[in-house]
């Protein structure tokens, strides 16, 4: 499956809060997300991604390995995304190290998903901020066939519109970037965007 994807900066949080609140019921959540790779990088140089995510939620906590591969969708950076829950974090952890994948970069993401149909699809929308980041995000996503993705995208762009969020507040620069960023420069917050 493709994870049909547009990420947006947020200027209005509090009116976009409320037309997310309009639509369904928000559930706060913190990410935390490690990103492994190949000691030379391989992974990030084939625009692939390899993360381990535990999501700290109000009645449960969980943990996810996903491996994303290259985009299909250069605009979008829309990708083809295999998840799976694992029961032991910390194994899959070692099981990764053991592999001789390192860890590249872990951070945080606090994060309100809302779950909603919309034109036909379901969606889960996130609104985003990440302590090591400058500003409020929002990534509205669902999963279709190759086949359908820019048809999916067609009705991202929809729901954003009736969100208020326009064309202009789209970004593609990655988190990832922005906290390695905000690292090495860390008497400023970067301008991450999503």
């Amino acid at each position: 499956m493709i994870e049909a994807e547009l990420k947006a900066r947020v200027h209005a949080p509090g009116e976009l809060l409320r037309r997310l609140d309009e639509r369904a019921e928000g559930r706060a959540e913190v990410y935390q997300d490690t990103y492994y790779d190949t000691s030379g990088g391989d992974l990030e140089s084939q625009d692939q991604e390899l993360r381990v995510r535990t999501v700290h939620g109000p009645d449960e906590t969980r943990t996810v390995l996903t491996y994303k591969g290259a985009r299909v969708d250069e605009e979008s950076g829309s990708k083809p995304e295999h998840e799976t829950r694992v029961d032991d974090a910390e194994a899959v952890h070692a099981m990764l190290r053991g592999l001789g994948y390192v860890p590249a970069i872990a951070f945080e993401k606090r994060c309100r998903n809302y779950f909603f149909h919309a034109r036909g699809r379901q969606m889960l929308a996130t609104l985003v901020r990440v302590p090591e980041a400058e500003g409020t995000f929002l990534e509205l996503e669902t999963l279709v066939e190759e086949k359908d993705v820019h048809a999916a995208l067609d009705d991202i762009r929809e729901v954003l519109a009736e969100l208020g969020i326009g064309t202009e507040d789209l970004t593609r620069e990655l988190y990832t970037a922005a906290v390695k960023s905000h690292r090495q420069n860390p008497g400023r917050v970067a301008g991450a965007e999503a």
